[in-house]
């Protein structure tokens, strides 16, 4: 086209001085390139929403399904747009990237249903921008994402089983030292290879905690959610056990505190989906629950009631008030 122009600009320059043009006919066309234009405008219909984009903007991401010839399977002849029934508040962010070269993922949207969506244009989750928290924070709560997520899953799964059962063993008791005649529980026996061990349990919880701390969308809510407190219940004893002075006045409070230490077996909560559903479906039912005891408080108070009044007088009777009746009525009551 820039040829054409540059062979009759002489001619036009010609006329516009006064000069008779050397030919006597009509200046013909000047030449028109008919292939497609790299920034021609192309509509988009997404479930009735019409998008407007640059085809040269579709074009920088060749191997995707917009930016490839594979998209004009769905163009429409008869409305000269393409069609797609899919989402189309979600199509808003793919689109931005075409147009920015930067992944966001929606704040309100779910991630699984836009990881399908990401599938169906062809566009790997793997070049979301590092500037998205949401990323590091999808990587916590659904592993399955990336294979990095994967293994880290089953890292921290493997350190919570070491550490129950090693809460459990060091309770064990061991063949005593020679010259010894009391056995000694293998905590006590073994004090250095269970203090390193619960060290590297204590190091992987912690940087998962501070990790899904700073990854959380809203770090407030974070702290006071349930998880958030048995994460820190779970670690906190190992912490004062290293700044406590080891004299006896205070070993009593720190054995005490070391009971702390079996909420690690909540962790396993993140990590199988089955007690997640059995935590979420008492939750839903936490006013008939609540309904039930109550309940069953009311029918222990009366039956404690009638039992006391029934055998008070009688000589050796075990129930010397209702208090004390509360026993016998609650083993029978939950025991049929």
């Amino acid at each position: 086209m820039a040829a054409g122009v540059a062979t009759w600009l002489p001619f036009a320059r010609a006329a516009a001085v006064g000069w008779l043009p050397l030919a006597r006919k009509t200046m013909p066309k000047p030449p028109v390139d008919k292939s497609s234009r790299s920034d021609e405008i192309l509509f988009v219909n997404v479930s009735g929403l019409r998008f407007q984009t640059w085809k040269n903007t579709l074009d920088r991401y060749p191997d995707t399904l917009l930016g490839s010839s594979e998209k004009e399977f769905f163009y429409n002849e008869d409305t000269q747009e393409y069609f797609f029934d899919r989402d189309p508040e979600m199509f808003r962010h793919i689109l931005n990237f075409y147009r920015t070269g930067k992944l966001h993922y929606p704040r309100h949207e779910c991630v699984q249903a836009f990881d399908e969506e990401l599938a169906f244009y062809g566009i790997v989750p793997e070049i979301i921008g590092d500037c998205c928290m949401e990323r590091l924070w999808r990587a916590f709560e659904n592993p399955h994402t990336s294979t990095m997520a994967l293994v880290f899953y089953y890292v921290t799964g493997f350190f919570i089983a070491v550490s129950v059962i090693a809460n459990v063993v060091e309770t064990v008791p061991c063949r005593p030292p020679k010259g010894s005649v009391k056995d000694l529980p293998c905590g006590e026996k073994y004090t250095l290879a269970f203090f390193c061990m619960d060290t590297a349990c204590v190091l992987i919880f912690t940087f998962e905690y501070l990790m899904r701390l700073f990854a959380a969308p809203s770090r407030c809510k974070f702290m006071r959610s349930v998880m958030s407190v048995i994460d820190v219940v779970a670690i906190m004893p190992y912490y004062i056990g290293l700044v406590m002075p080891e004299n006896e006045d205070v070993s009593g409070a720190f054995v005490t505190l070391r009971v702390f230490r079996v909420f690690r077996i909540f962790k396993f909560s993140r990590h199988s989906q089955g007690l997640r559903i059995l935590g979420y479906t008492l939750k839903s039912c936490a006013s008939e629950l609540g309904f039930l005891l109550f309940s069953l408080t009311m029918a222990i108070i009366i039956f404690a009631t009638v039992m006391f009044y029934a055998e008070k007088g009688t000589r050796g009777s075990s129930f010397t008030s209702i208090p004390a009746s509360f026993w016998y009525t609650i083993v029978t009551m939950t025991t049929l």
